[in-house]
This record gives C-alpha cells, sequence and structure tokens, in this order.
C-alpha cells in the first residue's frame, strides 16, 4: 500500500533513512521526489564545515569527492523513500539495507563549491540490477551545474 509523504524531509527524517551522521552526513533537505525516478535534495554549505579547516585554509572549497557523496546519499534517499512509499521494484522495500557506493563514472568538476552555496542535487535513477542502483546526478549551485557523475550504489543486508 502506498503512504503519503509530507515534502520537505528535514534531516530528522533524513537520518532515519540514512547512516550517515555528522561530519559526513551531506544532504540536509529533500525539496521534490518522484519515486524509483528523482529526487530533488540540499546541501546548505556552511563556513563551519570541518573540511574547510584543511581544504583550503585562506581560501575555503569544499571537496570534490564530498559532492559527489553527497549526490550519492541523496541517490540511496531516492531509493530508501522511494521504498517508504511502497514503490519498490515489485513492491519490496529499501528498508534493512544498507547502500554502499561502488562506482562512479565521469565525474566532472564545473564550478567551486565554497561557504554560503546551497548545493542543489538532482539525481534520477537511471536502472536497478538485482541489488545494485545506478544513478545519474547532477550538482548545482544558483542553477549552474557545480559537478556531475554518474554513481553505482550496492545494497546489503543491514
Amino acid at each position: 500500500m502506498t503512504q503519503s509523504l509530507q515534502l520537505p524531509v528535514d534531516v530528522s527524517a533524513i537520518q532515519t533513512l540514512l547512516p550517515h551522521r555528522y561530519p559526513f552526513l551531506l544532504v540536509d533537505r529533500v525539496i521534490e521526489l518522484d519515486p524509483n525516478k528523482r529526487v530533488l535534495a540540499y546541501k546548505n554549505v556552511s563556513c563551519n564545515e570541518p573540511f574547510f579547516n584543511g581544504h583550503f585554509p585562506g581560501h575555503p572549497v569544499m571537496p570534490g569527492v564530498l559532492v559527489i557523496e553527497a549526490l550519492a546519499q541523496a541517490g540511496g534517499l531516492l531509493t530508501q523513500l522511494s521504498g517508504a512509499l511502497g514503490g519498490g521494484k515489485d513492491g519490496e522495500s529499501a528498508s534493512g539495507m544498507l547502500y554502499y557506493l561502488v562506482k562512479v563514472d565521469g565525474a566532472k568538476f564545473s564550478r567551486m563549491v565554497v561557504p554560503g552555496d546551497r548545493l542543489e542535487l538532482e539525481v534520477t535513477l537511471k536502472r536497478t540490477i538485482r541489488n545494485m542502483a545506478m544513478y545519474c546526478g547532477v550538482a548545482r549551485v544558483d542553477g549552474e551545474q557545480a559537478a556531475c557523475a554518474d554513481i553505482v550504489c550496492a545494497g546489503v543486508k543491514a
């Protein structure tokens, strides 16, 4: 049975869906969801992020690998929220699974992400094969692409 979802999904609800915690939870809010198809989420980039201490002193830039990780986490939320709505493949739920990033293809970085930016994370599910999910992700700041990548995650029983 399909349940309703109240958008936006805030960080408290996100923490019930993803195992990540500070300082590695990189999604603050989900604002759009098309189950099993697409998710749009935000990461508010603060000057207080711990990685800015060393990347780079006096010229803070969010590491590109963390932008890709934020896209992967948004993909995980797409899968988890779709399963919670009863929209899993053949009615299966994503609950009880942990998803690990296993592959990144075609990563491109077009713009630096700096303190004060709101990173918009748009992730589309390309396909699922058994316990694998293949996503296409684009990260933007103020409508301008900052990064993109094709991402593969594998699910294992928690």
